[in-house]
């Protein structure tokens, strides 16, 4: 079974191309990414081919599907405050790029898609837990690219009877994620700054929720998908209805790391939502046996690995 993930050299591509290879079910699994804001080094000693370049070229999609069992689509320029600053790459990554995976998996007769979406499409609608059927009401470019992603992916199984599995990711973290560029999300930011003991900045309150995910719960459950052939005809929510507070966070890193972080308060950013929390029924529906990584345990993995990396660049 050949499996291709776009975006394969960035944060969550490369966790799931490691726990791909290891599944003797798998027996090829490639990567296509243009390198925009994922690392070639994430794919280091990993038996993949890196097909370099962006999702909206059909010729590269056409030789990286060509004989694909699966494709896991998770290219896609991501940051709520980088859509703000760009909005039109945004759309054309996020969306026009879906639209190109989606034909180039049908020119190929791929038999399964995944694709992310995102949990920004609930926007403001203030309804919690977010169930899959709520009203989406999206604040930002990237929340609206990430609809319109889902949204094709959902008309594709539809009008084509193309097998897919649109998943609205929730504020996923852990190893591997960027943090040193003015897009990065707030756990690798926070942790990065609490090892160089550097003071955590906190838009807002720092009272604003998350449904906090820990990668290797994401990619457990997209690797039991491909291996099982799970498809959907509609959006689920990949998350686990936990409620967690930006204070929360850094309580826990601040027992983890066993003394106090500095914060300051900055203003709220545009775009940014207040709280988000999933309804997982969709899930658990679909994958009965999927159990949440503890944030406690996620961020002691994350630090050690970010920890890692600080002392092998001094």
């Amino acid at each position: 079974m050949k499996v291709v993930v776009t975006g394969g050299a960035g944060f969550i591509g490369a966790n799931l191309v490691r726990a791909l290879v290891d599944r003797p079910e798998i027996t090829s699994v490639v990567a296509v990414d243009d390198l925009s804001t994922g690392l070639l080094q994430n794919l280091d000693g990993l038996p993949v081919p890196l097909y370099q370049g962006t999702v909206l070229d059909p010729d590269l999609l056409d030789q990286a599907f060509a004989g694909a069992a699966s494709v896991v689509h998770l290219g896609a320029l991501g940051s709520v405050p980088r859509s703000i600053d760009r909005p039109l790459p945004s759309h054309h990554a996020n969306a026009t790029g879906t639209l190109m995976v989606l034909e180039a998996a049908r020119r190929h007769d791929v038999g399964q898609v995944i694709v992310a979406s995102s949990s920004s499409v609930y926007g403001t609608n203030p309804v919690l837990p977010r169930q899959e059927g709520l009203r989406p009401m999206p604040v930002s470019p990237y929340a609206v690219s990430k609809l319109a992603a889902e949204a094709y992916t959902v008309a594709y199984a539809s009008c084509y009877d193309l097998p897919v599995l649109p998943f609205r990711f929730f504020n996923v973290f852990g190893p591997r994620q960027a943090a040193h560029h003015a897009y990065a999300a707030v756990v690798p930011r926070f942790v990065t700054a609490a090892l160089a003991g550097q003071p955590l900045r906190v838009h807002g309150d720092g009272r604003q929720s998350r449904d906090f995910t820990y990668v290797g719960t994401v990619t457990s459950v997209i690797v039991d998908a491909v291996v099982r052939r799970v498809s959907a005809p509609d959006v689920v929510n990949l998350a686990f209805g936990a409620r967690i507070s930006l204070l929360e966070v850094i309580a826990e890193l601040e027992d983890i790391l066993n003394r106090r972080l500095e914060v300051i308060h900055e203003p709220p950013r545009p775009g940014d939502v207040r709280d988000s929390q999933a309804d997982c029924g969709r899930l658990y529906e679909l994958f009965p046996r999927v159990r949440p990584t503890p944030l406690r345990v996620g961020l002691e993995q994350t630090v050690s690995w970010m920890s890692g990396r600080a002392l092998a660049s001094q």
